[in-house]
Order: C-alpha cells, then structure tokens, then sequence
C-alpha cells in the first residue's frame, strides 16, 4: 500500500486550529446528520459513531451533536447530500473531494473555482478516483511489532508506522470489526475513518509546485461544503520547510 501522505498530517493540524475558531464543526453537525439517516443510536450505526467520536475529538460541544442529530427530525431542516469531485492540481497530482451539501448548485462551481484559481482543473467524474483504494483507517499512538501482531490477528490489511503512531488500514467493510477488535484488545484509538488511500504517490520536489498545491489544498478545505480531501501527493520535509 502507498505510504501516507504528509497531506494528511497538515490537515489534522490545521483541523485542530480551525476547531479552535468553530470552523469544523459545521462540517462535522453535517457528517452527523447525514450518517443519522441510516439512524440515530451510534451503538448500531457504526457510521453514526465514527462521525460522533470525531466530533468529540475536535472538542464539539454536546448541544451542538445533538442539533445534529434532531435535524433528522427535522422536515423543515435544508436535505444534505454527499458528492465526491474529482480534479487535478499542479504537478499532476490527484485530489478527491468529498462534499456535505444542501446545494450543488453552489458547491459544485465553488469547488470548480477553488480548482482553477491554484493551478488545477476539475475532472469528470471515474477520471481520478481509480487511483485511489476506499479504506478503513484506524490511528493508534503506539508502535512496534506488537501492534502490527494485534492489528493483523484483528484483521488488518497493512499496518504503517507514522512517527510514534500506528496506522492501521482494513477493507473498508472490516472498519468496524478491527476497531472493536482493536479496543477489546486494550489499544487506545485516536482516530477511525473510512478514507481514500492512493495507489501511488507522487513526490512534489519543487518549492514553487508545492506551494501552489498548498494553497489549492487549503483553498478547497476552507469551502464550508467540504467534507474531507485525499489526495496523493507527498511533499518531502526539506522542501516542507521552505514553503
């Protein structure tokens, strides 16, 4: 499997700051309500705990959860739905855009503009995503053989080691069984999700290049519809600290 990319390091940091302004958590009252759908007791909704427990991660008040899931309830409440935009940035390299939205006719161009004003172009739909693998992705803050043992006894994929974190990626149906496998087990879970993991990934070893696929990433995480992003690049720590 493709090692991480450093994207995904940079997004949990300036997730962490955008929580700290409430930014996120309209994001993340919309990933609540939409995975209430499928309904609203986390313990038989897995996709409903994963999306609270990360709202919790991010410090989400408790008032604000349950809007989220009363909205549910709500008939007069704005039909959320989510879409996945494909495109490229510069240097070539491949990004997903995962949307919660209640108007595509505004997200869509959004999304599009983000694209064309830092050097990418959207794509159609199928054009990118094949690059791609959909999977289950569990972070744990431990590593060392005995991880990767319980890890895989519990039924993972592929297990990488990220600093003094494990990370631990299943099929995507298995998410639920690994994680609460994982937690009988006694490991701590600082983070679960289903995530798009690159095929391959591409290293962008010019400053320039990299700074404007920065800027296109935060352009396109900062549009309120935007859900997550994926991509699969990698910027090297020398060049990282240019930037």
């Amino acid at each position: 499997m493709s090692g991480h990319s450093k994207w995904s390091t940079i997004k949990r940091q300036k997730g962490a700051k955008d929580a700290a302004r409430g930014a996120v958590f309209t994001k993340l009252g919309n990933a609540i309500a939409v995975a209430a759908r499928a309904g609203t007791d986390p313990e038989t909704n897995f996709t409903l705990r994963l999306a609270i427990d990360k709202a919790k991660a991010a410090n989400m008040p408790s008032a604000n959860i349950q809007r989220s899931l009363d909205r549910i309830k709500d008939k007069d409440a704005a039909q959320l739905q989510e879409v996945l935009y494909e495109g490229y940035g510069p240097g070539g390299v491949a990004i997903l855009v995962e949307c919660t939205t209640d108007n595509i006719n505004r997200t869509y161009p959004d999304v599009k503009l983000a694209f064309s004003k830092h050097g990418g172009s959207i794509a159609e739909k199928g054009a990118v995503a094949f690059q791609f693998d959909h999977k289950g992705m569990i972070r744990v803050p431990l590593t060392g053989d005995e991880v990767i043992l319980q890890a895989l006894d519990a039924g993972a994929e592929d297990v990488q080691e990220e600093g003094d974190q494990s990370i631990i990626y299943t099929d995507a149906k298995e998410l639920a069984k690994v994680r609460d496998a994982l937690v009988s087990a006694g490991l701590s879970i600082t983070e679960s999700e289903l995530t798009y993991v690159p095929n391959n990934v591409v290293e962008v070893n010019d400053v320039a290049t990299a700074g404007k696929v920065m800027r296109l990433m935060d352009a396109l995480e900062d549009l309120d519809d935007v859900s997550s992003t994926h991509v699969n690049f990698d910027i090297p720590e020398d060049i990282a600290e240019k930037l």
